[in-house]
């Protein structure tokens, strides 16, 4: 009767959170299943930023809702953004869903499930606090080398194309020796790397704490190889949080640092606080200062009234920054948000895809030649696992890029030295020194 099966979609803080749901739940006795028809409990933690993360879950339930029919006692619910955004949607009978709980809902979980069993009736809770930060739940990770760590949740940036302020709350962060604990004990595990996540982490505030003095704590504990972080935003980017950066060799030469788009009008449209320009500006500061940084990005392109000319600012901004990686996307309109209550979607559809077409085929040509120069090279890496091919192994380097290598004996969470033969633009490939 207890058996609870968990799905995530979107995003690192999503893997997280559900990491949080399963601590919540088996502390109250439940237990994990590993298949869905193992489980009397089916929960699926979902993302609201993209159209096309929204329909795989209204796919999955419709999938889901035919298990049910053979089984009259499942319960199906829905955590996460989608509970928050899509409440009436969710509730409907026809979704199937009997519980939806939001971000800052999931203690309440062990009480949702007792109830319906009661009541018979849909549940739901999604109260946004302005105070729950999951601090006094140290979830297990999925992973035994590498471990997420929220550090801040909520967003406070109303970026006008985002709906994360309407579904995850206002900003809220750990205290940092809080922070510190639950790194310590996942050193304690065999750890070697963490990711502080945040919607905006580097705006992580705890009274006269800032996000370079967290960085500083968690450095400390002796286990931890590597420290990461994601995702910043252009404007929490201050000369202290650079030199930390620079100066600490835990903390890992990777900035992942969304542009969304390159023309300054549109800029202002989303509610950015930068100009392209201003862009250009952080990123020669940031290279300055670390030159072998990596930078990736995420880009929308076809945002309301964007132009022809709008977009080729787009590009140009790839062309001089050349973005090791970067996530593009189409701009699909969310409900709720500032953009759609403001500027009508009037890009077409086509236009929209040919951009996106000409946007990734620019980057893949910059990512080939970016990672053909290292050729050569050698770094450390640290091996996750195996890879695609037999007995190779499959790790990254301080600057979050793939690595793979013909197995030496190494282990997970193993450091390795490997020098670079051959690279694709996704993919370094070596052989172990």
């Amino acid at each position: 009767m207890n058996k609870v099966y968990m799905e995530t979609y979107g995003c690192q803080m999503n893997v997280y959170d559900s990491e949080i749901v399963k601590r919540i739940l088996t502390d109250h006795r439940f237990e994990l299943a590993e298949k869905p028809e193992e489980a009397s409990i089916i929960f699926l933690n979902t993302c609201s930023v993209r159209e096309n993360a929204q329909q795989k879950v209204f796919q999955r339930l419709h999938v889901l809702k035919k298990l049910k029919s053979n089984n009259k006692e499942l319960i199906i619910g829905v955590l996460g953004c989608m509970a928050q955004s899509m409440r009436q949607e969710l509730l409907n009978g026809k979704a199937g869903v009997d519980i939806i709980a939001g971000p800052d809902s999931y203690k309440r979980l062990p009480d949702l499930i007792e109830n319906f069993r009661l009541n018979g009736e849909k549940e739901f809770e999604l109260t946004l606090s302005e105070y729950e930060t999951y601090s006094d739940i140290f979830p297990e990770p999925d992973d035994d080398v590498n471990a997420w760590i929220a550090v801040m949740r909520g967003c406070n940036n109303f970026c006008t194309f985002c709906i994360v302020p309407y579904t995850r709350g206002r900003e809220r962060s750990r205290d940092p020796y809080n922070i510190l604990q639950e790194t310590q004990k996942l050193a304690e595990q065999g750890i070697k790397q963490v990711t502080l996540l945040g919607q905006n982490v580097n705006s992580y505030r705890y009274n006269q704490y800032d996000f370079a003095d967290l960085m500083k704590i968690i450095s400390e504990v002796d286990d931890i190889k590597r420290i990461r972080f994601t995702s910043p935003h252009h404007k929490d980017f201050p000369l202290k949080l650079l030199k930390v950066m620079a100066e600490n060799p835990k903390i890992c030469k990777h900035i992942h640092l969304p542009l969304q788009a390159g023309n300054t009008r549109i800029l202002d449209l989303m509610n950015r606080t930068y100009s392209k320009e201003e862009f250009l500006d952080l990123v020669s500061l940031i290279r300055q200062m670390m030159p072998d940084i990596t930078l990736t990005t995420d880009i929308i392109v076809g945002f309301p009234t964007e132009t022809e000319n709008d977009f080729l600012d787009t590009l140009d901004v790839i062309t001089k920054v050349e973005f090791d990686a970067a996530f593009m996307f189409k701009y699909s309109e969310r409900k709720h948000t500032i953009a759609s209550r403001k500027y009508p979607d009037d890009v077409p559809e086509e236009e929209k895809s040919s951009r996106l077409i000409e946007l990734v085929n620019l980057q893949k040509r910059i990512a080939l030649k970016k990672n053909r120069q290292h050729i050569g090279h050698i770094f450390e890496v640290l091996v996750e696992g195996k890879g695609k091919k037999p007995a190779q192994l499959l790790g990254r380097n301080d600057g979050n890029k793939i690595v793979v290598f013909p197995g030496n004996g190494a282990s997970n969470g193993d450091m390795v030295s490997v020098k670079i033969e051959e690279a694709t633009a996704n993919t370094l490939i070596g052989s172990a020194v």
